[in-house]
């Protein structure tokens, strides 16, 4: 891994993509949304028909759509099989369903190392829920982003049209618990990294404050 790699982890909600896209800007450096790739793949399970229940299944079928992502953080894109799926791995569905899909061992694998050929180059602001720990565990800095349940849940609702914060919040802590328990790269604080509650702070704050750490960074 060379150039810089400023690894951003965190629950959803947290801030994650506005923060790193934000960063990535300011510092010139490429973006890269791995949750996007998890969700893609989920995505096309669900186009495939697959039982989600069923670990084996997903691990026999894992290896074979052919995930790409662009990494410009002013217009970053995700496709399958050649096919922008920016607007279908939003839906409510994938949702739901992306932290099954992400627990198998072998969807992380191949996702991990394709995630890893991407910020091999470095110049890259990558954000996720295993950066620091796994993806990029020699990252020159690594920032762990949280917030208040609340805060999140109101963030998300006010992304999402029909929804209530209510309905967010239960939601996120269910995915919260999925991805803090799961046995493989489960959501972690990484050694060393900087945690950094957003819950009152705004878009230009945080931001101001992850530079501030990569400054501290010597870099």
């Amino acid at each position: 891994m060379g150039g810089l790699v400023v690894a951003m982890d965190g629950p959803s909600g947290s801030g994650k993509s506005s923060v790193s896209r934000g960063v990535a800007r300011a510092l010139g450096l490429r973006y890269l949304d791995t949750g996007a790739m998890y969700r893609a793949m989920t995505w096309w399970m669900l186009q495939q028909g697959l039982d989600l229940a069923d670990p084996a299944a997903l691990a026999a079928r894992c290896g074979e759509p052919a995930i790409t992502s662009g990494t410009d953080p002013d217009a970053p894109t995700i496709h399958v099989d050649g096919s922008d799926v920016a607007g279908p791995i939003r839906s409510t569905e994938v949702t739901a369903a992306v932290s099954a899909v992400a627990a198998v061992p072998e969807v992380r694998a191949r996702l991990v190392a394709m995630q890893r050929e991407i910020i091999g180059a470095g110049d890259i602001v990558v954000e996720g829920r295993d950066i620091g720990t796994v993806v990029a565990p020699d990252a020159t800095a690594k920032i762990y982003l949280t917030a208040s349940a609340e805060a999140r849940a109101q963030r998300r609702s006010a992304e999402l049209a029909g929804t209530t914060v209510e309905a967010q919040q239960a939601a996120m802590a269910r995915r919260d618990t999925l991805d803090s328990t799961r046995k493989t790269d489960p959501l972690s604080m990484a050694d060393g990294a900087v945690e950094l509650d957003t819950t009152s702070l705004t878009l230009d704050e945080v931001i101001d404050a992850v530079l501030g750490v990569v400054k501290e960074r010597g870099l």
